[in-house]
């Protein structure tokens, strides 16, 4: 037997990638720490249990690798699923990794080097994503109830990046393990976006009047707090507004199109796709 593990597989990038790579033909197996009962082929995936890998890997010789969420030390909980990926064959590994890398987190970055030191180790290092900008997410959730955008990253840009652009660029690696391809890449938008240009463009797409409130470093994480994050993610993430603020996350890169054949979306048209989000 031979598939894709596709971890975080009910996600926003994951669930995509999975349908993705059934209609391409290739077997998926969706891992999530709650698998759907009616999909036979998920399976349950928790990077708290070990004792779920080995079940989640067996017969799969690709794997998409989504590491631990709102951790800021994601290498002790990964580092054994690699062992264990290496002894079970695998023969690809993607891992979707990020563009913008959390302060005082430097087992992200150790993580996504040995991913892409290993044979058949890839890193998508994924911008922003636009979903961000749908519920349930924190900033969505303040657009939704308020019409403002609350943030400490001024007026810098960030190459905001389409979830279904991000799988269709995995589906693409996945699909064939033997394609040639890089070990690592920037997948980005077509173009650079700030949150003042974000309020502009839902509110001429859809009638919703949206601004901007700009705040501190010190707001913005306890806004995330407030919304549930722990402690030490809502610092980090918090700080990475400042460095969007100082334009240091302001990359965009031709990865989508290389990967996949044709552009990534822009997010005008991703806002007209979901402009019921805004104005229900």
């Amino acid at each position: 037997m031979s598939g894709v593990l596709v971890t975080g597989g009910t996600g926003k990038t994951g669930k995509t990638l999975v349908r993705e790579l059934r209609e391409a033909g290739v077997r998926a197996r969706a891992a999530s720490r709650n698998p759907a009962a009616a999909d036979p082929d998920a399976i349950r995936f928790d990077w708290s249990d070990p004792a779920t890998f080995g079940p989640a890997l067996d017969g799969m010789d690709r794997v998409f690798l989504l590491p631990p969420v709102e951790s800021v030390d994601p290498l002790p909980l990964v580092e054994p699923f690699l062992r264990q990926a290496r002894r079970a064959g695998v023969r690809r590994l993607v891992m979707l990794g990020s563009a913008i890398v959390l302060p005082n987190a430097p087992s992200a970055v150790e993580m996504a080097a040995r991913v892409r030191a290993r044979p058949g180790g890839v890193v998508l290092r994924a911008s922003g994503f636009m979903q961000n900008f749908l519920r349930p997410h924190p900033l969505a959730e303040h657009i939704h109830r308020h019409g403002v955008i609350r943030t400490a990253a001024g007026d810098g840009e960030v190459g905001w990046v389409d979830a279904r652009d991000i799988a269709a660029s995995a589906a693409a690696l996945l699909a064939d393990p033997g394609a040639d391809a890089r070990s690592d890449y920037l997948v980005t938008g077509p173009h650079g976006m700030s949150y003042p240009q974000a309020a502009r463009i839902i509110t001429a797409r859809t009638g919703r009047q949206v601004r901007v409130e700009r705040m501190t470093e010190q707001e913005q994480a306890a806004a995330y707090r407030a919304s549930g994050m722990p402690a030490e993610f809502a610092a980090a993430l918090a700080a990475v507004e400042r460095g969007i603020k100082e334009g240091r996350e302001d990359q965009v890169s031709t990865a989508v199109l290389e990967l996949t054949g044709r552009p990534p979306r822009a997010f005008a048209d991703f806002v007209s796709e979901h402009a019921d989000e805004w104005t229900r």
